[in-house]
């Protein structure tokens, strides 16, 4: 009896239900190192917001990152936002490619006041924007206002199905508002209801807008949790553009809880302390790789 094979469609929701981050660079530690977790550590755009795309990209570089996420658009870099024209993706790709590098993740953004049509239109102009930059991973950061959370379940379940659909993994992260606490993001995974839904957790977040302890706050739903968000914070409702280690996250007791649960995602830094120029930005981000690795190194 022979095997059917499965259709394109078929075969890009199958690619985008499994882990889309197997075949990325890993970080490397010293031979004297007794088995420390092979995760990836890469840097998200956020420290370079004040500066170009290729100030950026060059900056990822230089800090020794091998893997890039294109989180917060600018004025003039709108990644996969539905605006982003063509030319300007295709130009984009070239950029990150030039420099060696890997782009794995953008953002999602959600209309949840507009009427349906026009809010699952963008998303899928949005989707398919990452498609052309072949980014693995879409990522949104939740509704802000309560009487518009039935409308963003609404639509990020349409936008599991067509992420899905477009090899493409959708991921939600703690944001305060309908994904403050890990209490409130189960409830977000049944709402949206779409095994194409996980979560990229972000530690300095649940601090920031909770105040909770964001090791406890992992617990519920680590089973779910397929990247990480390296970013700190002192307490609720303080600076998070700070270095690693600065703060009140305890990234050791994380990535200890996350290796016992076989967490094989990246780790993406998302901040560090700001900076007048460029140059001293990349410094920051490479002292914070410097700390991730060596964290790791002696869990």
């Amino acid at each position: 009896m022979n095997t059917p094979h499965p259709n394109r469609r078929q075969f890009l929701r199958q690619a985008a239900l499994c882990l889309p981050f197997a075949a990325l660079p890993h970080a490397t530690f010293g031979a004297s190192e007794t088995n420390p977790p092979n995760w990836t550590i890469g840097c998200l755009n956020r420290p370079w917001v004040k500066w170009s795309a290729d100030e950026m990209l060059d900056g990822v570089k230089a800090a020794g990152y091998r893997v890039v996420g294109l989180q917060t658009p600018t004025s003039s870099d709108p990644f996969v936002a539905s605006a982003a024209k063509p030319e300007y993706l295709e130009a984009l790709k070239e950029k990150i490619a030039a420099r060696g590098l890997t782009a794995i993740q953008g953002r999602l953004q959600t209309k949840d006041a507009a009427p349906y049509e026009e809010a699952v239109a963008d998303i899928r102009q949005q989707i398919e924007n990452a498609r052309i930059l072949g980014l693995p991973t879409l990522i949104n950061t939740g509704s802000g206002k309560p009487e518009r959370y039935e409308a963003w379940y609404k639509l990020m379940a349409y936008g599991a199905e067509y992420a899905a659909d477009n090899g493409i993994q959708l991921v939600i992260k703690p944001h305060g508002a309908v994904s403050a606490t890990a209490a409130d993001i189960l409830v977000c995974l049944e709402k949206i209801n779409h095994p194409n839904i996980s979560v990229w957790y972000d530690a300095g977040n649940i601090i920031y807008y909770t105040g909770l302890d964001p090791l406890q706050e992992l617990e519920p739903i680590i089973s779910h949790v397929t990247a990480f968000t390296a970013k700190d914070c002192a307490a609720k409702g303080t600076d998070v553009m700070i270095q690693l280690g600065t703060g009140k996250v305890d990234f050791a007791a994380i990535f200890r809880r996350l290796k016992k649960a076989n967490f094989n995602g990246p780790i993406m830094l998302e901040t560090c302390a700001p900076t007048e120029s460029a140059a001293e930005t990349t410094a920051n981000a490479k002292a914070n790789r410097l700390y991730l690795e060596s964290v790791l190194a002696n869990l």
